[in-house]
């Protein structure tokens, strides 16, 4: 099977190459057949890579150890999703997983344009087909999944050292890939931006086709991340759920961007303005998945998440480079085809909250790249690498992320074009009010915080425009087509999606801010306990009542048990655990890793994790923390979900139209 695969891959080498050529001659001439070449030579590049994959799996699943990727991330004791998972779960396999949903994506971008005579498409295929090399180049020459360990052909290799214990949980399961899909789904939207700067067509059909290719990637990410945020939170045992790692920016910067052209791409369908501005941002948004690819890849910087060091980098690093100067210079190329007629006719318009809205998110895209590289770039110069940490990012993402929160709910109330003072003044009443109440009431009964009582002020601001944006509306159905509330709130959102599918995903945003301004209250202690010895922290009072060993072929699993009671009331029990994760390796020692115990709560989540213990003493080491308004964070990323779902729900046109 690994014979086969190398083969595939090797195969598909010329065959991107032609995909290329074929692909631009059919742009250049406008030629049916050389576009139909093209797609076909594409469908055989698809079945190909996705054979590669299915064989990857196949040698993990039927424990070919004798090579060398199935030996280090699976071995027979493993569970079989995990050793599904294995197929991303180190560095080679997850770049041929990268080329498999890159391969998915075309395969659905030509059914869907399988009729089209667009002069965009043939360009598309040739952006993605140099995609394609690219990833077939550095599996073929740097990352190869079917290598086969040295001396393989002596035998020996009877099992394999198995995945990471921080992995074996069923986040890996959907984390990765939904990232993956993310970070992958930007190359559709950068394939038609290219394609639109490569043959000069530049009105708004590469932005309209987009806008749902966009959307769709920016929905893996926004789950992705959050995913990743829940992974953080119940897998690593500190009780945080964003570190400012370096992996985790990779995945937020791409999102903030892409967040900024979902927004100004309105502008553009409704304006015609702002075109340079939403090409800038595509090509951004691309770029910055292959720079977070190239962080993560390179081992340049250290990370839970990234791999070892590795020449991978060094490719990346060239492809990053070249995109860099070939997409900067068409668009330079371009410019002049590329400016708008129209200017913002106010500074007090909906163009205008957008437009800042933009910025903002930009800047913070900007901000977060720079505490990211700059450490790398100061080893390089200065031979002295500094560390920059969480009070960095906090300092300057708190107040980046409070303006976005307070444009959330100015932006949807302001009208087109311009809003004059009467008009400000009838709108923003009611959600100026209920910020004034807010900041009132949270200064007087809970805290005098100012990012919190800033936080929660800004939130009743942007659910209060929301409720009356919703109110608005269904009572506008109520009174002219006579319908009760129920069906005029859901007629409402089915003849707007985008718009009322756009408030829902503020609401989640709103709830995540609440989530995150719990942080400011976190309390948190590590603990020396004795059997039967009990301790206070905060409301709650915990006593240690012992440990219990199970033990599998694949774990040997060591569950610590708590009794709680909060207010002198019982309130729990608690089963932290550590887990020993058995290597079939003779002579290697097993791998720790940590289950933790979250008594969860509207109000505040308490969490326990086991440290370490000692048996024979009957000590255990615990660390103990009390986290507020953690599950808003989590209800607000349903509340995303929901709202996405909403906005890419076929039109009732569009359905009827495919019927």
């Amino acid at each position: 099977m690994n014979i086969i695969g190398n083969l595939l891959l090797h195969f598909c080498l010329p065959l991107t190459v032609y995909i290329f050529f074929a692909s631009i001659q059919a742009g250049r001439t406008r030629s049916v057949k050389w576009l139909q070449s093209s797609i076909l030579a594409q469908g055989v590049c698809i079945a190909w890579v996705f054979a590669c994959s299915g064989l990857l799996v196949g040698c993990i699943l039927t424990g070919r150890y004798d090579m060398a990727y199935v030996y280090e991330y699976s071995n027979s004791t493993m569970p079989l999703f995990y050793k599904i998972a294995a197929l991303w779960g180190g560095q080679n396999g997850s770049l041929l997983w990268w080329l498999t949903i890159l391969c998915g994506y075309v395969a659905v971008l030509i059914w869907q344009h399988r009729k089209s005579r667009s002069t965009l498409f043939p360009y598309v295929l040739t952006t993605l087909s140099v995609i394609q090399m690219f990833f077939v180049i550095l599996l073929l020459f740097a990352a190869n999944p079917f290598d086969v360990m040295p001396f393989a052909s002596m035998g020996g290799f009877e099992d394999g050292r198995g995945l990471n214990p921080l992995l074996q949980n069923y986040y890996m399961i959907i984390h990765p890939p939904s990232l993956y899909l993310g970070y992958v789904g930007m190359s559709i939207p950068f394939a038609f931006a290219m394609a639109a700067l490569i043959s000069g067509k530049l009105d708004n059909e590469w932005v309209i086709t987009i806008r749902k290719w966009t959307l769709t990637a920016w929905f893996f990410l926004s789950v992705g991340n959050l995913l990743g945020a829940s992974w953080a939170y119940e897998v690593l045992g500190w009780g945080g759920y964003w570190a400012w790692d370096p992996v985790e920016n990779a995945a937020f910067m791409p999102w903030l961007t892409a967040s900024a052209f979902l927004h100004s791409v309105i502008i553009q369908e409704k304006r015609n303005m702002l075109k340079v501005w939403n090409m800038i941002l595509v090509l951004l948004s691309f770029i910055l998945t292959l720079t977070g690819t190239f962080l993560t890849r390179s081992g340049i910087v250290s990370s839970v998440h990234s791999f070892a060091q590795s020449d991978i980098g060094t490719y990346f690093l060239t492809f990053l480079v070249l995109t860099i100067v070939v997409s900067v210079g068409f668009l330079i190329y371009r410019l002049k085809e590329l400016e708008s007629k129209n200017t913002l006719d106010s500074m007090v318009s909906r163009e205008s909250a957008f437009l800042l809205n933009n910025l903002v998110f930009v800047g913070a895209a900007v901000a977060i790249l720079w505490g990211t590289i700059f450490p790398v770039l100061s080893e390089a110069i200065r031979g002295v690498k500094i560390s920059i940490g969480p009070p960095y990012f906090n300092t300057v993402m708190i107040p980046i992320g409070l303006i976005l929160l307070l444009l959330t709910g100015i932006g949807p109330l302001i009208a087109w074009r311009k809003t004059t003072f009467k008009q400000l003044q009838k709108t923003f009443y009611w959600p100026v009010l209920a910020s004034i109440v807010t900041t009132v009431l949270v200064t007087v009964l809970y805290t005098r915080h100012v990012w919190v009582v800033l936080t929660l002020s800004f939130c009743a601001f942007v659910v209060t425009s929301i409720f009356i944006e919703y109110r608005n509306g269904v009572l506008i159905r109520m009174k002219a087509l006579k319908e009760n509330f129920g069906l005029a709130l859901v007629r409402l959102v089915r003849k707007n999606e985008r718009r009322y599918g756009g408030y829902i995903v503020h609401l989640g945003i709103v709830l995540l801010f609440v989530g995150f301004s719990g942080a400011a209250f976190k309390v948190e202690k590590e603990f020396q306990m004795t059997q039967n010895q009990a301790e206070t922290l905060g409301d709650y009072t915990f006593r240690y009542d012992g440990i219990r060993i199970d033990k599998t072929p694949h774990k040997e699993v060591f569950t610590s048990t708590f009794s709680i009671w909060k207010k002198d009331k019982p309130y729990a029990f608690a089963y932290p655990a550590k887990v020993m994760y058995q290597s079939q390796i003779a002579g290697e020692p097993p791998q720790p890793g940590t289950e933790v115990f979250i008594k969860r709560s509207m109000v505040e989540d308490l969490y326990f994790a086991l440290l370490s213990f000692d048996e024979t003493q009957s000590v255990a080491f615990v660390k103990v923390i009390v986290n507020p308004l953690v599950q808003y964070i989590w209800i607000g990323g349903l509340f995303l979900i929901l709202g996405t779902m909403i906005v890419m729900w076929p039109k009732p046109l569009q359905r009827s139209r495919r019927a």
